[in-house]
């Protein structure tokens, strides 16, 4: 199958702190250039490697996985790469695929003998539109970056996950940009090699999300994903909606909640919602593709925002539209974290160091 992946790899079971009335975003603190040697462009997931990561592998607790969603040819689901940024050493690369491009879904899960892996969603494309799009796969790797088993019961263009790691199992929740619904995969996390993780059970939890094929972004669609274990609420972004939402009970329900309860529709400051991330203040984290409800004056913008639906910050990564994507939040202790989004315009990976306010 050809491989196309977009990397977002979310922080397993954050401590999270009180929500503040103060915004959580200073300016980057590292920046640097996401193009492997093959020249693949366009950087879209981005991935903490968790602590606790096993050692003896090519990637370290810390470092941060950033896939490419296009190749050299700049045709949108053709990227085949995903690079490893470490905290104090060159970029170097994680992983080629050999055929299709990278929009992936990076998500640590460990065993109860702390064996992790890295689930990587699969949405790649012959020529480079939504329209021929491959419906896609989940594809797990270990620490060296070598494919160990595949997932593709009930995917359908995975555009960006959350998990939720519990030991020995996970929930894993996986946004489908071709259907407009969220699975979620009740996933057995397994010590052996050849099998890695195992779907015990895939349920559609969500669904009637707009989307729409895109030539500009490829696809406006649900998007983000955020799971707090401490309320069980999913939240998610829908692009075309241009809306977060909350869905109630989500590593429980059984059934469809359709698209959950509306929480932030912020004409002013969205502008087609589409990554998601927590900070450890407990606001979320938002960046916009400027498909939706554009704003010349607002461009690339990502947004903090509290749960309850009040905004908070905003700030630009870029003065062209369309570069903020990716994010991902690693809380380090109880007053500090670091932030880690891309800025696919100029190919472009940024890190902020993030201080709790006094």
């Amino acid at each position: 199958m050809p491989f196309t992946a977009a990397v977002l790899l979310g922080v397993l079971c954050p401590a999270l702190l009180k929500a503040e009335d103060k915004p959580f975003l200073p300016g980057p603190v590292r920046v640097v250039s996401t193009v492997p040697a093959n020249g693949d462009l366009n950087p879209y997931g981005v991935a903490f490697v968790p602590p606790g990561f096993p050692a003896g592998g090519t990637i370290q607790p810390g470092d941060v996985l950033v896939s490419n969603f296009n190749a050299s040819t700049n045709l949108q689901g053709s990227g085949t790469t995903i690079v490893d940024v470490p905290a104090n050493a060159p970029v170097t690369l994680f992983f080629q695929g050999t055929d299709g491009s990278t929009r992936i879904d990076h998500r640590a899960e460990r065993s109860s003998k702390g064996f992790r892996f890295v689930l990587v969603g699969n949405f790649p494309s012959p020529d480079g539109s939504c329209g021929s799009a491959l419906a896609g796969s989940i594809l797990v790797m270990d620490k060296n970056g070598h494919v160990v088993s595949t997932i593709t019961d009930s995917v359908q263009g995975p555009w960006d996950s959350a998990l939720f790691d519990e030991g020995g199992t996970a929930k894993f929740f996986v946004a489908n940009a071709l259907s407009g619904a969220v699975v979620r995969y009740d996933l057995n996390v397994s010590n052996v090699r050849n099998s890695g993780v195992a779907v015990t059970k895939a349920t559609q939890i969500a669904s009637g999300y707009l989307h729409n094929c895109d030539p500009v972004t490829f696809v406006d669609a649900p998007t983000g994903l955020v799971y707090d274990p401490s309320k069980d609420v999913l939240y998610v972004a829908s692009s075309a909606d241009n809306a977060v939402y909350a869905l109630s009970d989500a590593a429980d329900r059984t059934h469809d909640g359709g698209i959950g309860t509306l929480i932030y529709e912020d004409p002013k400051h969205l502008h087609g919602a589409l990554g998601l991330a927590m900070s450890p203040n407990g606001h979320l984290l938002v960046t916009n593709n400027d498909a939706i409800n554009p704003d010349p004056l607002q461009p690339s913008e990502l947004v903090e925002f509290t749960v309850e639906g009040r905004f908070v910050k905003q700030i630009s990564l870029d003065p062209s539209p369309g570069g903020s994507f990716g994010l991902a939040v690693e809380t380090v202790n109880r007053k500090s974290a670091k932030l880690a989004a891309v800025e696919d315009s100029v190919n472009l990976f940024l890190i902020w160091t993030l201080t709790a306010p006094e």
